[in-house]
């Protein structure tokens, strides 16, 4: 049985089948030392290099799952939709063999952290803003960060017609700072740090409750794992 080489590279979670075609096109990868070719298929013992390095197996989901979790560090420029129609959507992107779609959203302008998964009656539970799932965000600004600017921010700020609930800020750097949301509201952080004269110029979710981006690249994804699961879903059964 054979399949297409970009479908191929993207089941191993190295990167989307898009950019699987890119790296194909600049004659990055070989299939059994020889230069692939876009539209390649690879067979059962076929050995994918990219940039001379063997693709490591994709981690299998660990148990016996009913359905997909995986942890994503999406890039700036995609969109999280599963709409087909939309150019640069998250379920292209990742491309994977079931159907998932994603756990909230991360604007197309920011990046870091998010769940997908093809378990539909989980979502809502996990972004229900009474269960207090924390999201964490490094963000950087165009101006210095002031202990002012970081007291409002955690007080509460009016967006959306409504006070934002408190959370929690650190100064990380002379124009960047670390902050914690129970919220998942549109474009939450730029609105609020808006509120204060500041445009924020980058924008990295970097924490879920307790999945973290660590040291995962930018386009990779992985599957959750058990311990990981339990801090969400606690009904094992679920899975």
């Amino acid at each position: 049985m054979t399949t297409r080489l970009n479908k191929h590279i993207a089941e191993t979670g190295h990167c989307s089948r898009r950019e699987a075609d890119r790296l194909i096109a600049e004659r990055r990868v070989t299939v059994n030392g020889q230069p692939a070719g876009v539209g390649a298929v690879v067979g059962e013992g076929d050995e994918v290099r990219v940039d001379g390095q063997p693709l490591r197996k994709r981690e299998a989901r660990p148990g016996k799952r009913r359905h997909v979790y995986i942890a994503l560090n999406k890039p700036v420029g995609v969109t999280c939709t599963t709409e087909q129609a939309v150019k640069g959507n998250i379920v292209d992107f990742v491309g994977h063999e079931q159907r998932i779609f994603p756990i909230g959203r991360l604007d197309k302008d920011s990046e870091g952290l998010i769940l997908l998964t093809s378990n539909g009656d989980i979502v809502n539970r996990i972004l229900r803003a009474e269960n207090r799932h924390e999201k964490e965000y490094l963000v950087a600004v165009n101006k210095p960060v002031t202990d002012e600017f970081l007291r409002g921010m955690a007080r509460g700020v009016r967006v959306h017609g409504q006070t934002t609930l408190p959370c929690r800020t650190r100064r990380i750097a002379r124009f960047g700072f670390g902050i914690v949301l129970t919220q998942g509201l549109n474009r939450q952080i730029r609105l609020m740090a808006a509120a204060f004269d500041y445009r924020v110029t980058q924008l990295r979710r970097v924490r879920i409750d307790n999945v973290r981006l660590g040291d995962l690249k930018p386009g990779r994804w992985r599957n959750l794992t058990d311990q990981e699961l339990r801090g969400l879903l606690p009904q094992q059964e679920e899975w």
